[in-house]
């Protein structure tokens, strides 16, 4: 039973709550039951309140607004290797971790990947991890540069608010790149696309990029079983 807070794995789990040692380390946390259960791979360590490690402590090192009552340290090479997909979801510097985490879920729900560019948010942080609900273990990661193709290839439709085609009116059959920009800077004329798609709105000037992302996924499974 762990009741120092001094113990090596609190600590290694409250150095996992910065980016920098998770990316230096190739580590990172999930936090509570549901995430745990979700992962496919054996945890480097792993802390449960009341068993193995003190509740208190365990408290003192969670991230969530409830104390967990277990978690789990992991390999990030356990997660998914990049695959070819369909569908990718290509996201351009979206730093809000709850938006990310979201769209790793909806990719999940469409069998799509994600394709991440630099300043991206890290999908393996706290938050991101949340919003995913243990999606992150079924959804292929890959990097998105602003020419060339995204390991997914594809066709590359760009997603923008306003001045693109009407997304339900492209021919999205087959292979595709939907490529998305954070809501206010959305995407920098250097990202290469063959067109840009607007989604129609009847209120609201924009989407929220994850539920853009949906709808788009939506759009092109609609596309894909007629």
């Amino acid at each position: 039973m762990i009741t120092s807070p001094g113990n090596e794995t609190l600590a290694l789990v409250r150095k996992l709550s910065q980016r920098r040692w998770r990316e230096k380390l190739g580590l990172f946390v999930c936090e509570g039951e549901d995430l745990v259960e979700a992962a496919r791979a054996e945890p480097v360590a792993l802390l449960r309140a009341g068993e193995n490690v003190e509740a208190r402590l365990l408290a003192a090192v969670g991230s969530a607004a409830h104390p967990p009552r277990v978690i789990g340290v992991y390999r990030a090479s356990d997660l998914p290797a990049p695959e070819r997909r369909p569908v990718t979801l290509a996201l351009w510097q979206v730093a809000d971790p709850g938006n990310l985490g979201t769209l790793v879920r909806t990719a999940d729900a469409f069998g799509a990947a994600l394709a991440l560019s630099d300043r991206c948010a890290d999908p393996t942080g706290a938050k991101a991890l949340r919003a995913s609900a243990g999606s992150i273990w079924r959804v292929p990661l890959l990097r998105f540069e602003p020419r060339g193709e995204p390991a997914g290839a594809g066709r590359r439709v760009a997603l923008v608010a306003s001045g693109g085609a009407p997304l339900h009116t492209l021919d999205l059959r087959g292979e595709v790149v939907f490529c998305l920009g954070a809501e206010r800077a959305g995407l920098p004329g250097a990202v290469e696309r063959d067109a840009d798609a607007t989604i129609e709105l009847c209120g609201a000037e924009s989407l929220n990029v994850a539920a853009a992302g949906a709808i788009a996924l939506y759009e092109w499974a609609r596309q894909n079983r007629a």
